[in-house]
C-alpha cells in the first residue's frame, strides 16, 4: 500500500535511510540521522512537495519524496526526487511503484520537471530511473567525497 507519510512513520524512514548513510555513497550525509530531524524534513510536506510511503504487511518498506529543486522563485516548477527502499526488501520493485506514483501525483500539479541527483557509481538506480523515462542530462566529476573517496554525480530529468 503507497500512502501519504505520517509522523509516526519517522523511526522507520530514519532507520532505512541510516542504513543507505552508514553502508554506501547513495547519500552525502555522512552521520546517521534522528527520527526528529527526519521528521522536521517532513514537516515542509505538502500537495507538490510530497512524501510518500510503501507499506507491505503493516511494516513500512521504503518512502519517497519530491523537494524544491533550487529556493528561486524561477525553480518552482521544478521539484528533485529521491526514493529509498528497505535493505531487506531491495529489488522487489517497490522503488519503482513509489516512484511512479510519487510521478503520477505530480503530473496533476504546476511541477514541470522532475531531477533526480544519482551518485555513481549505481546501475540500480539508473536502470530504475530510465525505466520511468528519466534521460541522463550530466555528470559532475568529483563533488562530493565519502569515505574518503571522491564520487561523481549524474542528473536525470523527467519532463512531465
Amino acid at each position: 500500500m503507497i500512502r501519504q507519510v505520517k509522523k509516526t512513520d519517522a523511526a522507520a524512514i530514519a532507520e532505512i535511510y541510516n542504513w543507505y548513510i552508514e553502508s554506501g555513497i547513495v547519500s552525502f550525509e555522512e552521520e546517521p540521522v534522528s527520527s526528529g530531524e527526519i521528521s522536521k524534513r517532513f514537516e515542509r510536506a505538502d500537495d507538490t512537495n510530497p512524501w510518500l510511503v510503501f507499506e507491505v504487511d503493516n511494516q513500512l518498506v521504503g518512502y519517497a519524496y519530491a523537494i524544491p529543486w533550487k529556493a528561486r522563485i524561477a525553480y518552482r516548477h521544478s521539484k528533485e526526487s529521491t526514493v529509498y527502499i528497505h535493505k531487506e526488501h531491495l529489488g522487489k520493485g517497490y522503488g519503482l511503484k513509489l516512484m511512479q506514483t510519487l510521478i503520477d501525483d505530480l503530473r496533476n500539479k504546476p511541477i514541470h520537471v522532475l531531477i533526480a541527483g544519482i551518485a555513481l557509481p549505481n546501475e540500480a538506480s539508473i536502470r530504475l530511473h530510465e525505466k520511468l523515462g528519466f534521460k541522463k542530462i550530466g555528470r559532475f566529476e568529483e563533488v562530493g567525497m565519502k569515505f574518503n573517496k571522491m564520487i561523481d554525480v549524474g542528473y536525470w530529468q523527467l519532463t512531465l
